[in-house]
C-alpha cells in the first residue's frame, strides 16, 4: 500500500493523502507496468510541534469500512521553528550584573554543554538560537554563547563575600560557554536557577561572534527571564524548600532589568518540576 500527498502547501497543519494498493510492479515506476487501485484516503493534522493525527477511511480493498485515528508523537529532533516561533526582534541589552567572571572566558574547559558541576536543583536544558534581524533573521553559527547564573541559594561561583558572607572564589559551576551551531542554536544542561535579595529568577546570557571570546567584545550581553508560575512551583519543591519563595523582589515590574518589560526575554518553558524543563529563547541581534 502506498499514499501520495493530494494538497500541501508550506504552512499547512493538515496533509491530505490518497491511499493506493498496487500489484504486478513497483509502484510509480516507469519501468514496469502496474496496476493501481485508490482504496482510501486519509489526513495528517499536525496539532502540536510534537505530535500529529494521522485519520484514514478505507473504501474498497481487504480493509473497506474500516477507519480510524492514530496519534503520532514526535522522536527526532523537534524543527526550530517548533521550538522557538517566529519571533524576528532584536533582544534586548542588559546589565552583566556584579557577577560575570571573565577570567573564564579563555578557560577551554568552561566549553561545555553540561554547567551543573556538583550542583543539585530541577534539571533545566536551556536552548538558545542566535539570530540576525538585518538579515532575515536568519541563523549565526559558529558564535560563542557564554551563560551563568546563581544555585539555588541564589550563590554565584567565582566570587568572595556574597550573601551571608559565602566564598566560591575558585569555583566555575553553572557558568558554561557553547558554540552555535548551524541553525544558530547552543544548548546547556544545568538547573532551575534560585534568587538573590533584590533580583528576580534570571539567567544572564553573552555572544560573541565568529568564537572569539574577548572581555568587551559581545555582541549582547542580555537576561533570561523565567514565567512566574513555573518559579513558585520549583521553590515550593523539596530541593528549594530551604531557600524558599523570593519575598525581596514579588513581580517583574518590581525588579530593576525587567521592569521596563520581558517581551522578548521571557523564556517558553514546557516541562515539570519532577523531570525537570526545558527553556527556550531567540536571541535576535544586528549583525
Amino acid at each position: 500500500m502506498t499514499a501520495q500527498s493530494t494538497g500541501y502547501v508550506a504552512g499547512d497543519h493538515t496533509i491530505r493523502l490518497t491511499l493506493y494498493v498496487g500489484t504486478n510492479g513497483t509502484f510509480n515506476s516507469a519501468a514496469t507496468q502496474i496496476t493501481v487501485t485508490e482504496v482510501g484516503t486519509a489526513t495528517l493534522t499536525y496539532s502540536s510541534c510534537g505530535s500529529a493525527v494521522f485519520s484514514y477511511n478505507f473504501s474498497a480493498g481487504e480493509f473497506a469500512g474500516k477507519s480510524g485515528d492514530i496519534l503520532l508523537t514526535r522522536t527526532g529532533a523537534t524543527p526550530a521553528a517548533c521550538v522557538f516561533g517566529s519571533s524576528c526582534a532584536l533582544i534586548p541589552s542588559e546589565t552583566d550584573g556584579p557577577y560575570p567572571l571573565y577570567s573564564i572566558l579563555s578557560n577551554s574547559a568552561i566549553q561545555r554543554r553540561d554547567i551543573t558541576e556538583s550542583k543539585t536543583g530541577v534539571p533545566l536544558r536551556v536552548v538558545l538560537r542566535l539570530i540576525n534581524v538585518n538579515n532575515s533573521c536568519a541563523p549565526i553559527s559558529n558564535a560563542a554563547i557564554y551563560i551563568w547564573h546563581c544555585d539555588k541559594d541564589g550563590v554565584y561561583s567565582g566570587y568572595t563575600n556574597q550573601t551571608g558572607g559565602v566564598s566560591t572564589f575558585g569555583d566555575t559551576f553553572l557558568r558554561g560557554i557553547q558554540v552555535t551551531d548551524t541553525s544558530g542554536q547552543a544548548v546547556f544542561e544545568t538547573i532551575y536557577p534560585g534568587w538573590y535579595t533584590g533580583r528576580i529568577t534570571h539567567i544572564h546570557i553573552q555572544a560573541y561572534l565568529n568564537d572569539v571570546l574577548t572581555q568587551g567584545t559581545a555582541v549582547i550581553t542580555t537576561q533570561m527571564a523565567f514565567p512566574q508560575d513555573v518559579t513558585k512551583v520549583v521553590y515550593n519543591s523539596t530541593l528549594y524548600a530551604a531557600h524558599g519563595q523570593n519575598t525581596s523582589v514579588t513581580s517583574f515590574a518590581q525588579d530593576n532589568v525587567f521592569s521596563d518589560g520581558t517581551t522578548y526575554e521571557m523564556a517558553t518553558i514546557a516541562g515539570d518540576v519532577a523531570s525537570g524543563y526545558v527553556a527556550t529563547l531567540t536571541l535576535g541581534i544586528a549583525a
